[in-house]
């Protein structure tokens, strides 16, 4: 009877559908606009709330994908939503709406279907009991708030954040910041999940909920509780981890029920006395906090089982804790126990007020020295680094010296599934001691997600330093008007060698009999549980995570509902199997829940990382599985992989997606400059990258599209050599065999600019071409081939076609040396011989040197003259001279200037180099910089060879 009236009430409150075949097209159409135009529209609920419901057999399909408008495909027989996207297209009603349960969040903007089930299948959701829904697409959030008031029969609700990750690996935030009032009509509600989103304070709604039970609010930004919040007294379990909370409500008191607490990872200072009153208490997790003292009143907590106050700057622990009748965990860890109470604070703030008043120190490209008073100084290095110097770190005025060099295998070590962020920054003098500890920040690009840590080089091995990452100063920025520069900043007391590198989130512990609990930081549902007397002896267990790409997994194995969860690699010291199983938990591979979840397609993979070999174990732990996560039980520690897919033999296919982790998708981009197609860009950068990069080279450079996708592994070699009628046009230390030599490191430039020339005199346009290889340069490639194609060796990437125009090269020569012996008594006849520049010692250019850097100048030849410290006058009277031959103008600016550098001594290349990146000509200035390299080591090899090298002590870090 009371179906049969809630069916007639339903009826009343949604008529039924037109009859006629007009009015049905007429309302057809309707409903269609009404999903492709409003679905990301305020207006949504409303319209669904008045309008009908469609008839029977009606298709309504959205083009709009950008707000995962759904498509509604009915049958003949009911309204069965079929939401692809977000959901699979081989998820229906069925898949997701169980019973009384509806689960959204594993799918991304799952929850954008909750206001489509609210309209077609509005019977199922009346009863609906338990609903979880992700919070990371605001759009689709805010229109499924409107239908949660409605669903006054639930339980259960999750509206959790960083349930998925974005291209870089970085989890989405929770978008959720506030409950609209009309909440509070969920009155049945038992359990609350509003964890990782942007509450500042507790929606006011919460108050009203009864019969709330458990209250999740982690990692979210609440800086303080309402004092109303003793109202819930049906509370059993409350966690608040990760807020930034300052105190405790004297109500928290009032919930007399209450039998966990979690407030670890605040910035709790004190708690209130009330707290004695929770006689049902019995874990109480207050670690990692401020808390300088704890209140007598905790000795009235005769249920407390577990206390864990590690971390916090605890002198003392009071005495009544240790009366405490069932209290059997009492963790008081990284706490300042028996120390001496700290000092005042106004002792405290003098130094920070001193280290304010420290003088700053802003150098430009070519001040690679600098000097530091017993005063202290804060350097800011060109590109974002800064030093810090406190005072008193040098007893006397210190010269240093500083430097920025290219990424190079010998002076970069990298672990298994490192990145590097950063170039090698020197510091000198090596091996100086200062007096106090200096602070070095690197700036690094973005990375994905992990761990940022800075390396040392001392010249002998490499270390890990301990470090933080923050934002440069406001008054620094790496770009001139940009943000300032992400910085990875340590503290050291020598000068020496130093990048900046990401490696996968390490988190370990100690493990004593007593057992212990360690969460991962990548991903906090990743937990293991260590069981008391699970060990002899302490012994430390490290953890590291290491995510998939669900794209990545579905394309090697070719199955579109394959999927994995994050790669686990446990290791221990010392290395022995525990005396009782560990409990590990992880969650279910994406797009998998526990109530659709084929078992036998669920495969636990163990590796053996010394074989380089996957076995499935699935038959031979204890395994089983919740609704989002999976749980076994081990005994020995290694690789553990969890799988989803149909195929057979896994193991093979596991091996070749964990090779896939350490490779990255690149391509090859080769273009050339517009005013100057003889200048060539050449770049390798992720494939992901390269249609926006070659968008922003749109308006200087022109060329091919980028290559195909290629692979390659983090600090490989590759070399670029160009072929068929053309060859690079300069002598270059980093040019080996005709092939220019790179290095990938993907999250740097790998970019060089280089000058090509034809290779033989000729009349047309040369048609050539550059290619790119892997490894070392082959030996054994015949004659024939090395000249004009080097083939499809075991080496060879990719291959891009080049275009020379008719004779540029001969023209501009021919034009410019005829320029060059014409003005020569003019611009330099007071000099004898040669016009040279430098010293080989310091840096050395030749005349040709210079000719040559002038074929590569163009209309910013004014502005490097201006940078050279020329004036405006001298580069009016040149350009009015010679105003009918451009080359001759640019020759004429610079020889010019060479000339006035005679006599000056060291410094004049330096200077050189300087005005080319001011005038935005880094690419000539890291020309030129190679030049003078590649003169020195000639220089001193000759010095060799007729016996006259002097002893000189090594700057450069030698291979480890």
């Amino acid at each position: 009877m009371e179906r049969e009236e809630k069916k007639q009430t339903e009826r009343k409150e949604w008529p039924a559908p037109p009859d006629e075949e007009g009015d049905a097209y007429s309302f057809t159409n309707k409903r269609r606009a009404m999903l492709m135009e409003t679905a990301a529209g305020p207006d949504f609920l409303g319209k669904l709330e008045t309008e009908e419901s469609p008839p029977l057999g009606v298709s309504l399909c959205s083009e709009h994908t950008d707000t995962w408008a759904p498509s509604i495909v009915s049958s003949s027989s009911s309204s069965l939503p079929c939401l692809s996207p977000p959901l699979p297209p081989s998820v229906g009603l069925d898949g997701v709406l169980v019973e009384e349960r509806l689960v959204l969040d594993v799918y991304r903007g799952g929850a954008e279907v909750l206001p489509v089930f609210w309209e077609f299948v509005q019977e199922r959701m009346r009863g609906l009991q338990y609903l979880r829904l992700g919070s990371e697409d605001e759009g689709a959030l805010e229109r499924a708030l409107r239908v949660l008031p409605r669903l006054t029969q639930l339980r259960s609700l999750a509206i959790r954040g960083c349930r998925f990750h974005d291209p870089q690996g970085d989890p989405l935030p929770g978008l959720l910041s506030s409950l609209p009032d009309s909440v509070s009509s969920l009155s049945l509600l038992v359990h609350l999940d509003l964890s990782f989103n942007r509450f500042s304070s507790l929606p006011s709604c919460l108050l009203s909920f009864s019969h709330l039970s458990e209250l999740l609010l982690c990692h979210n930004n609440l800086t303080t509780l309402p004092e109303g919040i003793g109202a819930l007294a049906s509370l059993r379990r409350v966690s608040l981890l990760g807020n930034r909370l300052v105190d405790l409500p004297q109500d928290l008191g009032l919930l007399c029920g209450l039998e966990e607490l979690d407030v670890s990872f605040n910035l709790l200072e004190k708690l209130p006395d009330e707290l004695g009153q929770l006689q049902n208490l019995q874990r109480l997790e207050l670690s990692n906090n401020k808390l300088r003292a704890l209140p007598e009143t905790l000795g009235s907590l005769r249920s407390l089982r577990q206390l864990l106050i590690q971390s916090n700057d605890l002198r003392s622990v009071p005495d009544c804790l240790h009366s405490l009748p069932m209290l059997d965990k009492l963790d008081v860890r990284n706490n300042p126990l028996g120390r001496p109470p700290t000092p005042p604070l106004l002792a405290q703030l003098t130094p920070v007020v001193e280290d304010s008043e420290i003088p700053e120190l802003h150098l430009r490209f070519n001040q690679h020295s600098f000097q530091v008073s017993p005063a202290g100084c804060h350097v800011f290095l060109p590109g974002g680094a800064e030093l810090l110097f406190p005072r008193q770190c040098v007893g006397v005025v210190t010269q240093l010296q500083w430097a920025e060099k290219r990424p190079d295998r010998k002076w970069v070590w990298l672990e298994e599934h490192d990145v590097l962020l950063s170039r090698q920054l020197e510091l000198r003098p090596h091996g100086a001691t200062f007096q106090k500890l200096v602070g070095v920040c690197i700036p690094y690009r973005k990375t994905r997600k992990g761990d940022v840590v800075v390396r040392r080089f001392d010249g002998q091995s490499w270390t890990t330093l301990t470090t933080m990452t923050r934002r440069g100063s406001d008054k620094h920025s790496c770009r001139p008007g940009g943000r300032p520069a992400r910085l990875a900043c340590c503290s050291v007391s020598q000068f020496s060698w130093f990048v900046a590198v990401c490696c996968p989130f390490l988190d370990s512990c100690s493990v004593s009999p007593e057992g212990a609990l360690l969460v991962s930081q990548c991903d906090p549902g990743i937990k293991l549980s260590f069981p008391p007397n699970c060990t002899a002896e302490t012994r430390t267990v490290t953890l590291q995570v290491l995510q998939v790409a669900l794209s990545e997994v579905q394309d090697l194995t070719g199955d579109p509902h394959a999927s994995a969860g994050p790669l686990l690699r446990l290791s221990q010291t010392p290395s022995m199997h525990f005396l009782q199983p560990i409990r590990v938990q992880v969650p279910l591979p994406p797009g998998v829940t526990g109530h659709m979840v084929d078992l036998s397609r669920l495969h636990l993979m163990h590796g053996d990382p010394t074989a380089h070999t996957w076995t499935d174990v699935t038959a031979q732990v204890s395994l089983y599985v919740t609704h989002i996560y999976a749980v076994f039980f081990i005994t020995h520690f290694s690789w553990y992989w969890l799988w989803y897919t149909t195929h057979r033999c896994v193991s093979g296919v596991v091996r070749k997606m964990y090779h896939r982790l350490k490779q990255f998708r690149v391509r090859f981009l080769a273009l050339q400059r517009k005013n100057d197609p003889e200048q060539i860009l050449l770049q390798c950068l992720p494939s992901d990258k390269a249609e926006s990069r070659l968008e922003s080279l749109a308006d200087q450079y022109e060329g091919p599209q980028p290559s195909e996708l290629c692979v390659l592994l983090e600090g490989e070699q590759f070399f670029a050599g160009f072929e068929r009628g053309i060859d690079i046009n300069s002598d270059r230390p980093d040019c080996k065999d005709g092939r220019l030599s790179f290095t990938f490191y993907s999250h740097l430039k790998n970019i060089k600019e280089v000058y090509v020339c034809a290779t033989h005199p000729v009349q047309t346009t040369v048609r050539g071409q550059v290619s790119f290889y892997r490894g070392e340069v082959p030996s054994d490639l015949p004659e024939e081939v090395a000249r004009k194609r080097k083939g499809h060796d075991d080496q060879w990437m990719a291959t891009l076609p080049l275009r020379i125009p008719i004779n540029m090269h001969m023209i501009k020569w021919s034009t410019h040396l005829e320029s060059f012996v014409k003005q020569k008594s003019e611009i330099d006849g007071s000099i004898s011989g040669e016009l040279n520049l430098g010293d080989p010692e310091s840096g050395y250019l030749t005349q040709t040197n210079l000719l040559s850097i002038s074929l590569r100048i163009n209309q910013e030849w004014q502005n490097i003259g201006i940078n050279l410290g020329m004036s405006y006058e001298q580069l009016e009277r040149i350009r009015h001279q010679h105003r009918d031959n451009f080359g001759a103008q640019v020759l004429a600016m610079l020889f010019h200037w060479a000339r006035g550098q005679q006599g000056t001594g060291p410094g004049a290349v330096q200077r050189l180099m300087t005005a080319l990146v001011d005038s935005g000509r880094r690419d000539l200035a890291e020309e030129v910089e190679d030049i003078v390299t590649l003169g020195k080591r000639k220089y001193e090899e000759s010095l060799k060879r007729v016996g006259l090298e002097t002893p000189v002590t090594s700057t450069e870090p030698q291979s480890s």
